[in-house]
Order: structure tokens, then C-alpha cells, then sequence
């Protein structure tokens, strides 16, 4: 059975957050260190003193489907049975492994498989071995689910493709509240992403992310499933308990396969004594793995405050961030205590960068009412920390967003994933704000999407995410990956407007209006939402119904801020063109962020015909 967990009480010192730093690099050095302390010093004893690099070099194995490719030995297997198959499909194989998503050319493949100096006739030659492929694989060239032909073209591998290492993998479960005080799990809930946030400082480790970790708070699930649903070989599990001046901290490290108990410790300690004992436990910790920290490495874990009160705001602040909405504005008013609390909390100034960023281009407030004060913020997150790659994340969407620098923007959406190469968000703001709808590379933004949906697979925003980058590539997977978002979270506003809006791309506009309307019911009319439903109304000769969406609209703008992007897209769609050219020059007048998607988003199809918009577009830099 799952530990699935709860909290922390409001008080309690700061070396809670000490005992958690000491537990993480626990954890680290354990999972770095225990395939060879527990297993190759019998059977294969050249791994030891390997790094945890050269160890996941020789393991790595790449896995979709149920197929499972070992890079080093050249080994197909399905279902465990090796699958027997000739070199030059195996070849093509790996190469389209390396570029999932992605197009390959026929030429790529030619260099890659057929040296120069070789004659065949590579036509006939590489024809036979796609369909070898195909055939090993169960794929059909009509309906592939793994291997797709872009005829002139090249290859794609469609199927998502999880890169692992046997034990290199591990998924921190929120850890279960054993105290009464229901506040208290806000802080079992923190320790938890500070422990994930750690791990993934670990080259070649992989760790899954923080909302398909949560997706478990609170069920009772087999190990073995939380394991193939996250493709992690380890899970980390335990509990909190608080009882008068006794704080007590358990967690354990448990393999997925067999529940084996890798590693466990207890933390029971007087309140009184928790700032003394912080040598103590790394003292103890050192010498039961028998490991010292790298000198050469970032440190594995950072707090980021002394301050528990700050602490516990900026974990309620992030929390309303992952859900969107209204809620963001909450969002900024926690943050904004955090950082009231202690100024010098890099962490919490980026997170409120994220927060007034997402108001903006939400519509919850003018541009000019958020977007500065993100930019502060992300600025003095850099200021305090510039080895902090969430603040680089935060800076980069400040220079789309407030500034439309769209080199610095991909400039610090670099350097964030350099520091941090499995932050999911990161991957996801960088592949559809700026690689698609900035700058039009949509085989780069879609294959970003399908990195952050392996590394947090049960994510509703990932996956919607997802969708939406699929939109200008392939418009069939957008909807499939929309309608996987609704199997994850059926109350996904994200994923209902992917899957309108892939709707109405395909013309399939009664089914469309049907999401639509449903959206509307749950979304609290959201204008986005609203506004492709006026346009599927537009389609369907509906004109009256698109109309109506608009002057609601119009009406709603004079009582509260409506991104006048927006209204200028809803306009257009009511046939008032004049209308909605003056919205869209507002729209650039005043910096919306929905402009951001002006050049490639569907809904501005219509708008993009008409020169007037056309020099917007230029004016902005977009030719």
C-alpha cells in the first residue's frame, strides 16, 4: 500500500527544511549509488566507481510502447522477448528515435545509414527496410501509430518515447499528514516539490514531475502501477507527524517492482533541539551511505528561506498557480507575502513573476496592472540567485510578454534548461510561446511538449499543452492528445479548448459547437473560450449566435478588463472587421500578451488577410 500523504505544522522551525535537504541528498546519493552498492559488486563489478553518467551510458534504453531498444547492445525486445531484426532497420530505427515527433528526410537517413562509398539502389534499399520496420513493429502505413511517410519528405516517429535508466528513476509521492492541524499539509505538500526540485539537479536521472507525483495524493495505488504510469523504477514515501514538542518524519525509498525497501529512516526530535541537531543528521547521513558530496556539483538542495511563514505562502502561491484561472490572482497575493516576509526568498520572486506573467496573459488584468511588476520580480530572483532556473524561465516570458525581445526570451529559456534540464514547465512556455508562436519552428516546439509530457506524463496542462503544439503540425494527434488532457482531468478548460479547436480546423463545427457550449457551462464564460466559439458559430452560418458572444463581450469589456486581442478576434468572427482591426491596434497600443500569438494561432486566421493587421504583425517584427 501507497503512503499517501499530507502535512507540516505553521510552526515549526526552520530546520525542518534542514531535515528535508538532509533526507533529498539521501535519497540522491542513494539512488546515484545503490545499483552498485547493492547489485554490481556480486554480478558486475567494473561498474563500481562508475559515475551515475557513465553508468545510465551503459544502461540507457529507450522505451515506447512495448517495445523497449538497449542502445548499447542494439536489442529490440517487446514485452521482455527479443525481437530479431537486420541492421539497417534497426539503423532507421534509432535515428528516428533521436528526433521524436520530428521529421527525418530521406537524406538524413541515406547519410546516416547508407555510407557514400556503398551502391545500392538506396530508393529500393530503404523502402524494404521501413517496411521490415513496420512489419516488426505492427504498423500499418495507412493508420501508423509508430512510423509515419510524409511523402517527398522523409519519417516521423509518432509515438511517445520514454528515455530511462533501470534504477536512475524515481517519483516522490506527497507524503502522508499524520497530525490533526489540516494546515499542516501545506508543508508536507512543500517538502515534497523541494525533494523533487532537488533530484532533478541529477544529470541522467530521472525524476517524475510534481503534478503526476500528486496525481496519487490521497489513493491507495499499487506501486507497480504508480511505477508504469510514471516509468520510474523507485518511489519515495513517508509521513509527517507533529505531537506537542515532537516532530517525527519518516520516509522510506522503495523499489516499484517488488516493494523492496531500498533505504528508510526515521526523524523523531524535540521542536526544542531541531536547530542543533542539523550536523547531526547530515553527520549521520554521510556515514550510513558512506558518501560525500561533490565539491565540483550546484548544491543539491537549497531552501531558499529561513522563514517557515514565507515558506508556507510561497508553496500555497505555487499551488494556486498549477490551477489557473482566478486562482492566479490568489496566486500573486501569497507570493507577494512570501516575499514580504523574506525579501531575499529567490524562489518566491520568481513565482511571483510566473503568477503576474499569467494574469496578463489570461486577461485578469491590463498589461500594464502585471506585467511590469513580473519583470521586477524575475529580476530580483536573478539578482538573489542567477544559478536559479526557474527565475530564467520567468525572466524569459517577462521579454516575450512585457518587452517582445524574442532573442533574450529564447536566450534565457536556454540558460534555464541548461541549470535544469527537466523542469517541465520550462519546456512547455519554451516550445509554444516562443519556438511556435513566436517564431513559427513548430517541429522544435512540438518535440519540447513531448519532452514535458515524459517527464510529467499525467499532467493535464502538459498534455493540453501538448495539443495546442500539435495544432499547426498534425491536427489529428492534436485532438487524440486533447482528448487524452479530458481522460487525465475531464474538467480540463485547456484540454476543451484544444479539442475545439482542433475541431474546427478539421470543419467538424457541430461537434465543436457542442465542446463549446459545454466549456462555457464550466468555464465561467471564459472569453477565450467564447470567442472560437464565435467562430464556430461563423462557420455553421450562425452569424446571430456569433454576434450575440460578441456583445456579451463588448458589454463585459465596460465593467472589466477584456484582452482587447481578443475582442478583436471574437469581433471578426461577428463580421465587424472595422471593430476588430481597432481592438487589435489597442491590442498593440497597450502590449497584450495574446498578441504573442497573433502570427500563428488559428483564431487570427481571418484577421491575418487583411492589411491592416498585416502591419501590425510587421510592426511587431514579424514578416
Amino acid at each position: 500500500m501507497v503512503l499517501c500523504h499530507r502535512p507540516f505544522p505553521a510552526s515549526i522551525p526552520r530546520v525542518s527544511l534542514v531535515t528535508l535537504q538532509q533526507i533529498s541528498e539521501r535519497i540522491v546519493r542513494l539512488v546515484q549509488r545503490g545499483y552498485s552498492a547493492r547489485k554490481s559488486s556480486a554480478k558486475l563489478p567494473w561498474l563500481r566507481g562508475l559515475t551515475l553518467m557513465e553508468i545510465t551510458r551503459f544502461a540507457r534504453r529507450v522505451c515506447f510502447g512495448q517495445f523497449e531498444i538497449d542502445e548499447k547492445t542494439g536489442e529490440l525486445r517487446k514485452g521482455g522477448t527479443k525481437i530479431r531484426l537486420q541492421e539497417q532497420p534497426l539503423q532507421i530505427l534509432q535515428v528516428l528515435l533521436e528526433h521524436p515527433g520530428e521529421i527525418v528526410s530521406r537524406e538524413e537517413l541515406r547519410k546516416r545509414v547508407w555510407p557514400t562509398d556503398t551502391f545500392v539502389d538506396f530508393d529500393h534499399g530503404i523502402n524494404n527496410a521501413i517496411k521490415r520496420l513496420r512489419e516488426v513493429l505492427g504498423d500499418i502505413a495507412e493508420t501508423p501509430l509508430y512510423i509515419e511517410t510524409l511523402p517527398r519528405r522523409g519519417y516521423r516517429f509518432l509515438h511517445t518515447v520514454a528515455t530511462t535508466s533501470p534504477e536512475a528513476s524515481i517519483a516522490v509521492l506527497p507524503f502522508l499528514s499524520l497530525s490533526a492541524d489540516p494546515e499542516n499539509e501545506i508543508f508536507a505538500d512543500g517538502m515534497c516539490e523541494e525533494i523533487i526540485s532537488a533530484l532533478t539537479q541529477i544529470n541522467n536521472l530521472q525524476v517524475a514531475g510534481r503534478t503526476s507525483s500528486f496525481s496519487f495524493k490521497g489513493k491507495n495505488v499499487d506501486l507497480r502501477v504508480i511505477g508504469e504510469q510514471l516509468n520510474v523504477r523507485t518511489v519515495l514515501e513517508g509521513s509527517v507527524r507533529r505531537l506537542g514538542n515532537r516532530l517525527r518524519i519518516s520516509a522510506q525509498l522503495v523499489n516499484t517492482a517488488d516493494g523492496y525497501h531500498l533505504w528508510s529512516e526515521m526523524y523523531d526530535r524535540e521542536m526544542k533541539d531541531v536547530f542543533a541537531i542539523q550536523e547531526e543528521i547530515a553527520t549521520s547521513i554521510a556515514q550510513r551511505l558512506e558518501v560525500t558530496l561533490d565539491s565540483e556539483q550546484r548544491p543539491l538542495f537549497r531552501a531558499g528561506t529561513d522563514n517557515l511563514e514565507a515558506f508556507k505562502f510561497y508553496t500555497q502561491g505555487r499551488s494556486l498557480f498549477f490551477q489557473r484561472g482566478p486562482r492566479l490572482i490568489h496566486s500573486v497575493e501569497r507570493c507577494k507575502e512570501a516575499v514580504t516576509l523574506d525579501p531575499k526568498y529567490a524562489l518566491a520572486w520568481s513565482g511571483l513573476a510566473d503568477a503576474y506573467n499569467m494574469v496578463g496573459f489570461y486577461g485578469l488584468a491590463r498589461p500594464e496592472a502585471c506585467l511590469p511588476h513580473a519583470k521586477k520580480a524575475a529580476l530580483q530572483a536573478i539578482a538573489l540567485d542567477p544559478s536559479l532556473a526557474e527565475a530564467h524561465t520567468s525572466l524569459a516570458m517577462c521579454h516575450l510578454f512585457h518587452d517582445w525581445d524574442r532573442s533574450s526570451a529564447e536566450r534565457e529559456f536556454l540558460r534555464s534548461l541548461e541549470l535544469k534540464p527537466q523542469n517541465s514547465l520550462a519546456r512547455i512556455w519554451y516550445g509554444l510561446f516562443y519556438l511556435q508562436w513566436a517564431e513559427g519552428r513548430f517541429e522544435e516546439g512540438l518535440a519540447q511538449a513531448m519532452a514535458a509530457v515524459q517527464i510529467d506524463p499525467l499532467s493535464p496542462y502538459a498534455r493540453a499543452m501538448q495539443a495546442f503544439t500539435y495544432l499547426p503540425v498534425d491536427i489529428d494527434k492534436s485532438l487524440a492528445t486533447a482528448l487524452e488532457t479530458l481522460q487525465i482531468d475531464p474538467d480540463s478548460f485547456l484540454g476543451r479548448w484544444a479539442q475545439l479547436t482542433a475541431l474546427n480546423l478539421q470543419g467538424r463545427f457541430t461537434e465543436a459547437a457542442e465542446v463549446g457550449e459545454s466549456a462555457l457551462k464550466v468555464s465561467g464564460r471564459s472569453a477565450w473560450m467564447m470567442a472560437s466559439l464565435a467562430q464556430t458559430y461563423e462557420q455553421m452560418g450562425k452569424r446571430a449566435d456569433a454576434e450575440a458572444l460578441y456583445m456579451e463581450l463588448r458589454w463585459r469589456s465596460k465593467r472589466e478588463y477584456v484582452a482587447p486581442a481578443v475582442l478583436a478576434w471574437v469581433a471578426c468572427a461577428a463580421g465587424e472587421q472595422d471593430e476588430a482591426i481597432r481592438y487589435a491596434q489597442e491590442a498593440h497600443a497597450i502590449s497584450d500578451p495574446t498578441l504573442t500569438t497573433a502570427k500563428y494561432w488559428p483564431g487570427f486566421a481571418e484577421l491575418r488577410k487583411d492589411p491592416r493587421f498585416v502591419e501590425i504583425l510587421t510592426s511587431r517584427g514579424w514578416k
